[in-house]
This record gives C-alpha cells, sequence and structure tokens, in this order.
C-alpha cells in the first residue's frame, strides 16, 4: 500500500512524518473543471433565454463582456455603463438598476426586479421560460 507522506529519521530515533499534498492532476482538476462548467450553465441558459426573447443572440449570453454589452442593450443603456461596472461600490447599484430596468421591459414589477436582484438565474429562467414578453427598454412598446 502506497501512503502519502515521507518520514524523516534522526539518528536518536526520532522520527518524524510529513503528509504531501494530495494530487489533483487527473481525477480532482477534471471534477472542478466539471464542476465550475455546470455552475457556469446554470447561470447562462437562463440569460441566453432572456436575450433569444429580446431579439438578440443567445450565443452572447455565453461569453463574457459581450453578455454584459447585449444586457445593457436591452435595458436601453449606453455602452459606457460597462466601464462603471469595473468601479466597486458603483457596480452594485449599477447591476441593481439593470435588473430594475430588465424586469420593467418585460413588464414586471417592483418584487419581480427584487427577485432578480437576490436570486437572479431563477428569476431569469422565469423571464426566459415563461410568458413574459420583452416590451423594450423600461417596457416601452417594441417597434415590429
Amino acid at each position: 500500500m502506497h501512503h502519502n507522506y515521507v518520514e524523516i529519521r534522526h539518528s536518536e530515533g526520532i522520527s518524524m512524518h510529513i503528509q504531501l499534498a494530495q494530487s489533483t492532476s487527473t481525477g480532482g482538476g477534471l471534477g472542478s473543471f466539471i464542476g465550475i462548467l455546470i455552475v457556469y450553465l446554470i447561470a447562462c441558459v437562463p440569460l441566453a433565454l432572456v436575450y433569444k426573447k429580446a431579439n438578440e443572440s443567445p450565443v452572447a449570453a455565453f461569453i463574457p463582456i459581450w453578455n454584459t454589452i447585449v444586457l445593457l442593450k436591452i435595458v436601453g443603456k449606453p455602452i459606457w455603463w460597462l466601464l462603471l461596472l469595473l468601479i466597486p461600490i458603483v457596480n452594485l447599484i449599477v447591476v441593481i438598476i439593470l435588473y430594475i430596468e430588465l424586469a420593467q421591459c418585460f413588464s414586471k414589477g417592483t418584487g419581480f426586479a427584487i427577485g432578480l436582484i437576490f436570486l437572479s438565474w431563477i428569476f431569469l429562467l422565469i423571464l426566459g421560460a415563461g410568458d413574459a414578453t420583452y416590451r423594450g427598454p423600461a417596457g416601452t412598446a417594441q417597434a415590429a
């Protein structure tokens, strides 16, 4: 049986065992990758459904930065708001504003916006897979 430790013996009969780190070169690394991929998909798939309803490319939901640019477009905000997301504390306020306005784009109220803020992937799934209709920025009628 192979042990994951090294034994060091001193000339006076004192010995010490040093535990070696567990190897993650194969199984652990692959398991971590699969876990991260699953979490990423859980976050992106609902967003892709929302993008599809807003007549945007669902692929954008899976690509960092582009997904935020598309969200800004859907809620009618200028692209320079992307820079606001790089500023600590300000980014939290911007995300709250984006989710409130996203709810309004689908004619949803304050309660739904609060759900988007605190349980975003669940409420994005409700928007994307439910019967909500995209009305344009701030819920205005969308041109046909």
